[in-house]
């Protein structure tokens, strides 16, 4: 066993103590000599425990032992067939199947960076993610042959070699992998192959959601590989349980704090091919699964599922996640259990992070001394109009004051880097921030509104850029999505500001879906935003669309939406505006929109 890998096992209490020795034993692993990787404590749970089983897959199953073969065979037919070598980039255009772990496993073993596509991604998109990580080498799932057809001929134009694990194909210009991953040797692979990698190498390539245009690829280093795969310690999971990894591995939620998390812990992986709220207690049942992931909306999709008897008869212990709201939080506890929610703030190009180890509904994290002093950050004040940080007479920023929402901004330090996007220098430079406290200064800006109340807790507010401005005031379009979601038709609803022809700011406006069998509630859904909502911050307008458009990962897509605006005559989807005379929404007529064009309707 190599130097450094003695810890592995020691099992963290969550919180303050636990979070000091993650923090030290990330600074062991940066002075480690060999670099001791995610890969090496892999290898190192496969020779402790080979027939573990590591991983359930749709009634299959696979041991620590067979997964690290299966990733030698791998390696030795990617180094035979695409001559790959160390710090060759290499994109995975897969699919949740074992095979994406195991075709990981042997890239590291090449010491080759893997960038992890989005399977949902086509043409434009896939191509633009391509080639923004430099990668000599694609290798897809044969449920996606067309989608790589479709980009066929520019890949080829650029001499990508192109690989589908699948045992035939007869399309010119993609090779096959599945047959010689069979034929090849599963004897270990040489140390040497990645011997230059070291805590700063490119690990992966994790795209953004793309929530605000095309996707960029966060460069993701040995050392965030470490840091995330401790947040499964930080909750206080061990070796002993069992995790379900639901979400997409293609991002940081299932692919770092899953999966890599598992891997550190030691512990066996539940691995679904995509999230299923109708299957997902039942899975839990079959395979006693002890830890849940929820991300965007997972948590509220498991609240609208019609209810069953045996609903608290499982064996989950804790949820690892992020973003779901106060209301179903606290919904999903009265019905499902006492189930420690482990709420986070991350973002995978970011330095800072918290945790709620607390389960204190609503927060995602608290303030600490030690957090602070390891990864330093600060509330800013912003300016929601001119969509930057307020400066003072000096040119520096203004720290916001307790209970006040703020910009939160990470310093840019040795411990707390920021590497930005492949092949973006741009943005990239876009999310630098200088002269924050002082001249000279550097910080990460997360592009997050935050607040920090008085006991310390940490809220999450709303992402710069969805939160807009109206009559003067501050708007955040989650608040209003809660309020609007619990009018009795609505099932889910996406908020956005969108610009009205003489009038400063923007005006709120909602695209909602509606619940199976009802129709638009004029009547109650103006109660509820009357009743909940002061008169800046409810929409005057709602477009009734048939489903709600996602990123990959559950977060809603605004920018079309905001960019379509409210004109009856550019869209098909039922239209409505708030009419404050009679007290009520009405169909949103051409007449009505050319009386507000004119500004006869006073908004």
């Amino acid at each position: 066993m190599k130097e450094g890998s003695t810890d592995q096992r020691v099992e963290h209490r969550p919180g303050l103590s636990g979070s000091i020795k993650l923090g030290f034993r990330l600074i062991k692993y940066k002075k480690v000599k060999p670099f001791y990787s995610v890969l090496d404590c892999f290898l190192d749970a496969a020779k402790r425990h080979p027939s573990k089983i590591f991983l359930h897959f749709e009634g299959r199953e696979y041991t620590y032992g067979e997964v690290d073969k299966l990733s030698n065979k791998v390696a030795r037919a990617l180094q035979a067939e695409a001559r790959l070598k160390k710090g060759d980039v290499v994109a995975l255009f897969l699919a949740n199947e074992p095979s994406f772990v195991w075709t990981w496993l042997g890239l590291a073993k090449l010491g080759c960076p893997a960038a992890l596509l989005n399977f949902n991604i086509r043409s434009k998109s896939l191509l633009h993610c391509f080639s923004c990580c430099s990668a000599k080498v694609i290798i897809a799932s044969s449920e996606l042959q067309d989608a790589v057809e479709e980009v066929l001929p520019t890949l080829r134009e650029q001499g990508i070699s192109v690989y589908l694990l699948s045992e035939a194909c007869s399309i010119q210009g993609i090779n096959t992998l599945s047959d010689k991953i069979s034929q090849a040797s599963d004897q270990p692979l040489s140390w040497d192959l990645r011997a230059n990698v070291n805590i700063r190498s490119t690990a992966l390539y994790i795209y953004t959601s793309g929530t605000t245009g095309l996707p960029k690829a966060a460069v993701v280093t040995q050392e965030r590989v470490w840091a995330a795969s401790f947040i499964q310690a930080a909750c206080g999971i061990t070796s002993e349980d069992i995790f379900y990894v639901n979400l997409p591995l293609y991002h940081s939620a299932g692919f770092l704090i899953g999966m890599v998390g598992s891997i550190e812990r030691g512990n066996t992986i539940v691995l679904k091919r995509k999230f299923s709220a109708s299957q997902f207690w039942s899975d839990c049942r079959k395979y006693n699964v002890t830890v849940m992931q929820y991300i965007g909306e997972t948590m509220r999709y498991l609240c609208n599922a019609p209810k069953k008897d045996n609903e608290k008869n499982h064996g989950v212990k804790f949820a690892i996640g992020n973003g779901v709201r106060t209301d179903i939080w606290s919904e999903f506890l009265n019905r499902f259990g006492d189930i420690k929610v482990r709420e986070l703030y991350a973002a995978t190009e970011g330095n800072i992070g918290f945790i709620n180890y607390t389960s204190k509904i609503g927060a995602v994290g608290r303030v600490n001394f030690v957090h602070r002093f390891f990864f330093p950050f600060t509330l800013i004040k912003f300016d929601i109009e001119k969509e930057e940080p307020v400066r003072n007479s000096e040119g520096l920023c203004i720290e916001a004051a307790r209970g006040e929402t703020g910009l939160l901004v990470g310093k840019v330090t040795q411990r707390s880097p920021f590497v930005g996007y492949a092949g973006n220098q741009q943005q990239t430079e876009k999310k630098r921030l200088r002269d924050v406290l002082k001249k000279g200064d550097l910080y990460f800006n997360t592009g997050d509104l935050l607040r920090f109340d008085h006991m310390n807790f940490v809220y999450f507010q709303d992402r710069v850029g969805d939160t807009f401005r109206w009559k003067g005031e501050n708007v955040a379009t989650s608040e209003v999505a809660d309020i609007l979601t619990m009018a009795p038709c609505i099932l889910e609803a996406n908020v956005y500001g969108v610009k009205v022809e003489g009038h400063e700011g923007r005006i709120g406006m909602a695209a909602v879906l509606l619940k199976e069998g009802e129709d638009f509630d004029c009547l109650q859904t103006y109660k509820q935003v009357v009743n909940y909502l002061p008169a800046y911050a409810r929409p005057r307008f709602i477009r009734i669309q048939p489903c709600l458009e996602m990123t990959g990962t559950f977060k809603m897509k605004k920018v079309k939406l905001v960019e379509e605006g409210f004109n009856p005559a550019h869209m098909e989807d039922p239209l409505y505006f708030l009419d404050t005379e009679k007290k009520m929404y009405v169909p949103l007529t051409e007449d009505i929109y050319r009386a507000i064009a004119c500004r006869e309707i006073k908004l």
